[in-house]
């Protein structure tokens, strides 16, 4: 599946610069310096004014395109992204590509905390199990070279979010942890966001549906199977009353998430699976106060 492509990362480099020196606090938080440290570790340049130490000035980049640039390093207190994708077959089902969506919410995700100089990791969840796929990669550079990888992504099998996570070591007091799903399942993710709130990270729950889980469009009789499971399956006349009962039960998932999130001091973003990375960015976090 070829999600990240060329055209999507200049995307990507677009969106950071019109929401560039606007982002309130989720990449990196309060927790951190916004100045650098004095580690060996390079991690991008800007411009040099007036006042600036000038032992950080790069003579080379001078000597290339005369103008004056500092060198920048990483902060010894960097935070630290952590990005957890349900790769389960529910995410993947359907004509509404919550999948690639999943795929590109987290290539958004990892771009911005990159530039906020976070480090990233990104999992996948699939069973009870956890499955590191991006290490800790921190500047630009490291961020093109991995990237790639989320075009690997399988969903398939069944995610049991809490049981995945409950285990692992999700850091403690140092940066953002999201977890990308579409949260419709009978399994407990309670706990998992309980977990990560108690290790003081901020919490993130990005829930994707596509239009047709969102506005089912299905009438007459239908065989439906649930996508995880086929042995669970729904024979009956789809009518307005079924459909009706349907929004109601989904109205009630979507709440629930929402709420949960809210009252754990997570934030909580619905995202409809063919919706713009642009759109979600501004439209979603602004309303959360996330960007200015």
């Amino acid at each position: 599946m070829m999600v990240i492509s060329e055209e999507f990362l200049q995307q990507l480099e677009t969106l950071q610069m019109l929401i560039k020196n606007n982002i309130a606090g989720m990449f990196g938080g309060n927790h951190k310096s916004r100045t650098f440290g004095s580690s060996c570790e390079f991690a991008d340049y800007r411009d040099y004014v007036p006042g600036d130490d000038i032992t950080k000035i790069d003579w080379n980049a001078y000597a290339r395109f005369e103008n004056l640039y500092i060198k920048l390093y990483l902060d010894e207190r960097q935070m630290h992204t952590r990005i957890y994708i349900d790769a389960s077959k529910s995410v993947g089902f359907g004509k509404g590509k919550k999948d690639e969506q999943a795929i590109k919410m987290a290539a958004a995700l990892m771009y911005l905390s990159i530039c906020e100089m976070d480090k990233v990791s990104v999992y996948i969840l699939r069973d009870n199990k956890v499955t590191e796929i991006i290490t800790s990669i921190s500047g630009k550079e490291a961020f093109y070279n991995n990237v790639g990888k989320l075009n690997d992504i399988t969903f398939d099998g069944d995610c049991c979010i809490s049981d995945a996570l409950l285990p692992e070591n999700v850091g403690y007091g140092d940066g953002l942890s999201v977890i990308i799903s579409d949260f419709l399942t009978d399994n407990n993710f309670e706990s998992a966001i309980d977990y990560l709130a108690e290790k003081k990270r901020d919490v993130l729950a990005v829930q994707i549906l596509s239009r047709e889980e969102l506005n089912p469009k299905v009438r007459g009789k239908m065989h439906l199977f649930d996508s995880e499971n086929t042995s669970r399956y729904y024979r009956k006349n789809i009518g307005r009353d079924i459909i009706n009962a349907y929004k109601a039960a989904l109205e009630y998932s979507i709440g629930r998430i929402r709420g949960y999130c809210s009252a754990r001091g997570a934030d909580y973003m619905l995202v409809p699976s063919d919706q713009s990375v642009n759109e979600v960015f501004f439209d979603k976090l602004v309303g959360m106060g996330v960007l200015k």
